[in-house]
């Protein structure tokens, strides 16, 4: 089926020979949430029982990282130049964007799947096994996700960028549903009790919001979203 969403063409866009500093410093909070939230049943306990000294040892550890990272320009944004900037072109997909990419669909797909078992779970039973899901199933799961990303079968983590421009779309569009529906589960989850209707009720927003915004990404209507037609000249990150 021929796509109808909106589509950019790479001969309009504007040619950024260099990144501002702004621009390289803004990108840098972006991979310290990433390889923050790599630790999954860490972060549950955040979300959980607050801030703990292990979080902070942890966000000390990734602060360290990703600033070395950053000022070596091996960080996806950071770079001091675009490293793409023709997206059809068949170019080494460097190590750096396959690793971060990586980890960035392993925080954009094991936090949604295991929500998603966990509100399926206590819609039809009533029980929340939230903990014991994080503790048993998030390695595994991460494990697939960085298994997949090694051999580049995940979007943006291939041995070419040559698929860039399409790519692309379906990476932010898995973070804008993903980030919208984790935002209204987290509010509803301080603001509705832990029962087995209010579950029903979270898993119904949960599943609408991504489906919705899953939508909106298809039809090209958020940042980052369009598909790039092949033409002149395109600048990613």
């Amino acid at each position: 089926m021929q796509y109808k969403g909106r589509v950019e063409y790479a001969g309009e866009r504007r040619i950024r020979e260099r990144n501002k500093p702004y621009y390289r410093l803004a990108h840098w909070p972006i991979w310290i949430w990433v390889f923050f939230l790599a630790p999954g049943p860490l972060t549950f306990s955040l979300f959980a029982h607050g801030f703990s000294a292990r979080n902070f040892a942890w966000l000390l550890a990734v602060l360290a990282g990703t600033g070395a990272a950053g000022v070596c320009a091996q960080l996806p944004g950071v770079e001091l130049r675009p490293y793409i900037l023709r997206f059809d072109e068949d170019k080494p997909n460097p190590l750096y964007r396959r690793v971060c990419y990586t980890f960035a669909w392993n925080a954009v797909l094991s936090f949604a799947l295991l929500n998603l078992a966990a509100l399926t779970i206590a819609a039809v039973s009533g029980r929340w096994y939230m903990k014991q899901i994080y503790t048993y199933a998030y390695f595994p799961l991460c494990a697939v996700i960085l298994l997949l990303g090694a051999l580049g079968k995940l979007p943006r983590v291939g041995p070419s960028t040559k698929g860039e421009g399409t790519e692309r779309r379906y990476f932010y569009g898995s973070v804008w549903a993903v980030t919208v529906a984790q935002t209204l589960l987290l509010i509803l989850w301080k603001l509705l009790p832990s029962t087995q209707t209010a579950a029903q009720i979270k898993l119904a927003v949960f599943v609408g919001a991504l489906a919705f915004m899953g939508w909106l990404a298809y039809q090209g209507r958020l940042y980052r979203t369009r598909p790039i037609l092949p033409g002149e000249i395109m600048v990613s990150d």
